[in-house]
């Protein structure tokens, strides 16, 4: 490009647009979410609905849910962001750490441990049969993660309270149900306790050659339990160390783990990648403080008395 022709193009307002637009597409690239999941929104009066379909379990998978279970936290030396090894049945150097903090007997140690604590994740293949605020995602799979809530209510359904309330499985094709998503903004934090299951029927009247396309596209829930997505032991020790700041100043990070860490920042402030959700997922979007403290209480209670 020749002086004249930049000269033209400035005064023109061009240069300005396409620098904005390659600035936004780098943007776009660096913080692309995992376009296989699916996420509720929250409009500007803080209400979100949708309507999903929890899918069978694919091929190979025993259960049609994954759980695992994960430590994030930050400490003086940088954030820990990792699974936790008792997903496995293993033993995990947070949680011990956590289970000396809480049998000291200090308030403050204990505090510490409920930061540290092991969260709950349940991941799930989802049919959405209606998605008001992203209408393109209707009629495709994705992989959903969701909190104790919902996976409460999912519970609730298999094996209902009282007598006069037939049991289902909602991940059936043909007598599950549709699973109605209501969101609403209580006390700071986005509240799942309207959501409901629909009566019993079949997914997409029970046609059956567009049913086995979906289960033959249902995604591998066993990849999150896979040991190859955990740290050893030693590993895991090694970071929490640094994350203490038990060894002084950490290591350089490789890029990866400092992208978890700012992906885990701007979830910790509630922030979202989606365009159209402007109300943020103050604390968390899965479970509140009460869950998360009645889960730290009773999973340390049974540390103790071990």
């Amino acid at each position: 490009m020749s002086f004249a022709d930049l000269k033209k193009q400035s005064k023109m307002g061009s240069l300005t647009e396409k620098l904005i637009k390659q600035v936004e597409k780098l943007n776009d690239n660096g913080s692309k979410d995992d376009d296989r999941f699916w996420k509720p929104v929250m409009d500007k009066s803080g209400v979100g609905s949708a309507v999903i379909r929890f899918l069978p379990a694919a091929e190979g998978c025993e259960l049609p849910w994954a759980q695992v279970w994960s430590h994030a936290f930050q400490g003086t030396g940088g954030w820990l962001i990792d699974n936790c090894l008792t997903t496995l049945g293993q033993q995990c150097p947070v949680c011990e750490k956590n289970r000396i903090l809480w049998n000291s007997g200090s308030e403050r140690d204990k505090e510490e441990a409920r930061k540290q604590k092991r969260k709950l994740s349940y991941y799930a293949n989802i049919y959405v049969v209606r998605d008001p605020a992203n209408p393109d995602n209707e009629g495709k799979v994705f992989l959903y993660k969701f909190g104790k809530k919902i996976y409460d209510k999912i519970l609730a359904a298999m094996q209902p309270e009282f007598d006069d309330e037939q049991p289902i499985n909602p991940f059936d094709f043909w007598t599950g149900a549709n699973f109605k998503l209501k969101l609403v903004k209580k006390d700071g934090y986005w509240n799942y306790d309207k959501s409901e299951f629909a009566s019993p029927s079949p997914l997409l009247d029970g046609d059956d050659d567009e049913l086995e396309r979906i289960y033959k596209s249902l995604n591998n829930l066993n990849d999150f339990t896979d040991p190859k997505e955990f740290k050893s032991y030693d590993e895991l020790k090694k970071r929490l160390d640094y994350t203490l700041g038990l060894r002084g100043v950490p290591k350089s990070q490789d890029p990866e783990v400092v992208a978890e860490e700012e992906e885990w920042e701007r979830e910790r402030r509630g922030e979202t990648t989606s365009a159209v959700s402007s109300v943020p997922e103050s604390k968390s979007s899965y479970q509140s403080d009460d869950e998360d403290e009645d889960d730290a209480l009773s999973y340390f209670q049974k540390l103790a008395e071990s």
